[in-house]
Parts: C-alpha cells; sequence; structure tokens
C-alpha cells in the first residue's frame, strides 16, 4: 500500500504542491522549521489557531486539513460520502469536494457541482493536466480562447491552456475530475 492518510502527509503534500519550503511556511506561521518538520510527520500536533493559518497559507478550507475519524480499515482507502473533505476556491456557485483519500497521490479526484447561473469570468491557468467527464447537466467551458458546451457522458481535458467556465442553463452541473498534480 502507499503512504497512508495523515495529516502531516496531507500537510506535506500541500505544501510541496505549491512549491514551498519548509522554511517560507515556518516563516509565515512564526514556527521553526523543526516544528513544521515534526507536524509533517506527525510527531507533533499543530493547534487549531495553526491549522487555521495553514489552510490560510494553502488557500483551502480547514475542512481538506482535518484529521480524519475514518475506521482504521478505511483510513487512507475509502472515503464515504458523508465524510468528502470541502476544497476548492470558494468560487461563489461551485460546489467542490475531494473523492480522493487523501493528498498524498500524484493526482486527485474531485466532485464539482456547478450551480445554475454560476460563473468563473477569470481565467484558470493552472500548471496541470487535467481530464473531466460531465455526469449531469451542462456546462460551458473556454479552454484558452475555445468554447465547448459540455454534457452528460461528455468528458475533457485541459492541458497547458487557460479555464474558465459557466452555468447558464437551469439545472446543476455535476463533473468528476482528475487533476494531477494536486493543486487543493
Amino acid at each position: 500500500m502507499g503512504e497512508m492518510r495523515t495529516l502531516g502527509a496531507d500537510l506535506r503534500s500541500l505544501r510541496k504542491s505549491r512549491g514551498l519550503t519548509l522554511e517560507e511556511v515556518s516563516g509565515r506561521l512564526g514556527k521553526s522549521v523543526g516544528w513544521l518538520s515534526q507536524v509533517e510527520r506527525d510527531l507533533s500536533t499543530p493547534e487549531p489557531q495553526d491549522l487555521d493559518r495553514l489552510s490560510e497559507i494553502f488557500g483551502v478550507p480547514l475542512s481538506l486539513v482535518a484529521v480524519s475519524d475514518a475506521p482504521e480499515a478505511e483510513d487512507g482507502r475509502i472515503v464515504r460520502k458523508s465524510a468528502r473533505r470541502a476544497i476548492g476556491e470558494r468560487v461563489p456557485g461551485l460546489d467542490e469536494s475531494l473523492l480522493s483519500p487523501d493528498l498524498t497521490d500524484d493526482f486527485e479526484v474531485l466532485h464539482s457541482t456547478f450551480l445554475p447561473g454560476s460563473n468563473r469570468s477569470d481565467r484558470v491557468d493552472r500548471a496541470t493536466s487535467e481530464v473531466g467527464v460531465i455526469l449531469s447537466g451542462k456546462l460551458d467551458l473556454w479552454l484558452g480562447e475555445d468554447k465547448f458546451t459540455v454534457g452528460e457522458g461528455d468528458s475533457f481535458r485541459i492541458r497547458d491552456e487557460t479555464l474558465r467556465w459557466a452555468n447558464p442553463y437551469d439545472v446543476p452541473a455535476v463533473a468528476i475530475w482528475v487533476i494531477s498534480p494536486p493543486v487543493y
């Protein structure tokens, strides 16, 4: 089996995915490099205010750095619908949750719901490869300068180009996304 999900492993993955060093993050926290290293190795547990600050530094909701209460046999292997962790950039009209058990793989799998009338007008430019499939509804995507409308069963890939989206339709659009490397 791969690396088991722990708070420290998730924090290390978040830090590395943002290209930050132990020194940079510990400096922003006002903590020592040794303390942060111990947290990432699960030798020390951060206080709630440290978790709040880490979620701000990494730009993720606190739920993404929460400790799992899954049964030991499921931890890092099974994600129950009721235990999905909310993620994303908090774009109005977009609800996202992590389907992956943790952030320690070379990819992450997301469940995204785009509410009717929602849109992201600014262009997202990430150094990732992404593949998505629409489970229900329709969504307008701009990949680079090209506009596409994708519906139930359609899939798409985003690589080396900007993305923006809109759901001008009357029903939510629900999608599953795979993103590599993880960004949330």
